[in-house]
């Protein structure tokens, strides 16, 4: 695809020391989680210092284990952003409270950690991360680095927390967003993929909807970490980066593969049977949500390189009970 090397325009007065390789402290949020806890492994391994944000005495223990530096708090507690975002040269915003019987809440305590550490920044030139999501984009076409979400979509909700995070690059932050495909994979998952197993396994049978034809994007998790951290060190204010290994994935593969290693039929279910299958899972298992990397890897130099979702559930470990 042909493109310019980088976003352009209001941007492009930003300037940031990092990115000429210097070493930085992070601070971390979500930084003991699925995704977070690579992220500070990928960040130590490359040199630098992380500082993790740990709401529970498991998280500090596993950020000390990992070699990182402790900061209590969460994202209830703004003065404990604030307080770390000011002891660090770059932040990753990687947590989320996802209680998704109340999904708003969680988007709103999200705006107020990006509120609450943009302020600290604001001026400062270093960069700022937050995790958003290509599942927010225009379903049925592939989603690039440069679609935003239909404004009055679901998508949109979580899109706000993006666009509240690259606006603070005309505050003077290297701010920037990192979305991650719909299914981020590794050992110790415990996002849809599993979740979708543990439905084939309660109802007997693997499921996908219609024709199966609809698609997910993916990526390994390593992958996603190595990410994060280019971005950090390289990647222009106003920059989205699209975390995808595999563009799409047709759902029907993935129930072919769930339904051969549990040895159970595999099944298409009609629309309206979908809820009464998947539960609150079924408009997410509905989804056709591919995505690009194309303008990531020319922006980054960043390569996927883990395997591929389909390869990952063939290994078997997704199936060890």
């Amino acid at each position: 695809m042909d493109a310019d090397p980088a976003p352009s325009g209001r941007w492009e007065h930003i300037h940031s020391p990092f990115l000429e390789g210097r070493i930085m402290r992070v601070f971390v949020t979500g930084a003991s989680g699925f995704i977070g806890s690579a992220v500070v492994r990928e960040l130590l391994d490359a040199g630098h210092g992380v500082i993790g944000l740990a709401r529970s005495d498991a998280s500090a223990a596993a950020l000390t284990a990992a070699g990182a530096e402790v900061h209590r708090g969460s994202l209830e507690d703004p003065d404990s952003l604030a307080e770390g975002a000011a002891a660090a040269d770059g932040v990753a915003h990687l947590a989320f409270i996802h209680d998704f019987s109340d999904i708003e809440a969680g988007y709103a305590a999200d705006r107020r950690a990006i509120e609450t550490i943009g302020a600290v920044l604001d001026g400062s030139g270093k960069p700022f991360i937050v995790a958003s999501g290509t599942a927010l984009l225009q379903p049925g076409t592939v989603g690039t680095e440069e679609d935003t979400p239909v404004p009055g979509s679901f998508g949109a909700l979580r899109g706000r927390s993006e666009a509240m995070a690259l606006a603070l690059a005309d505050r003077g932050v290297r701010s920037m967003s990192a979305r991650f495909s719909p299914s981020v994979h590794d050992r110790g998952d415990h996002g849809f993929v599993p979740m979708l197993i543990a439905t084939a396994r309660e109802k007997g049978f693997a499921a996908y909807v219609g024709d199966g034809a609809n698609r997910w994007a993916a990526v390994h998790r390593s992958d996603a970490a190595r990410l994060v951290r280019l971005g950090l060190e390289s990647a222009t204010a106003g920059s989205r980066l699209h975390a995808v290994g595999d563009e799409g994935v047709p759902f029907r593969d993935l129930a072919a593969v769930i339904g051969r290693h549990l040895d159970v039929p595999v099944r298409s279910i009609a629309p309206e049977e979908a809820e009464a299958h998947f539960g609150w899972l079924a408009t997410v298992a509905a989804l056709d949500v591919p995505a690009s990397n194309a303008l990531t890897r020319k922006w980054l130099g960043w390569e996927p390189t883990g395997p591929g979702l389909i390869e990952d559930l063939e290994e078997g470990h997704y199936f060890e009970s």
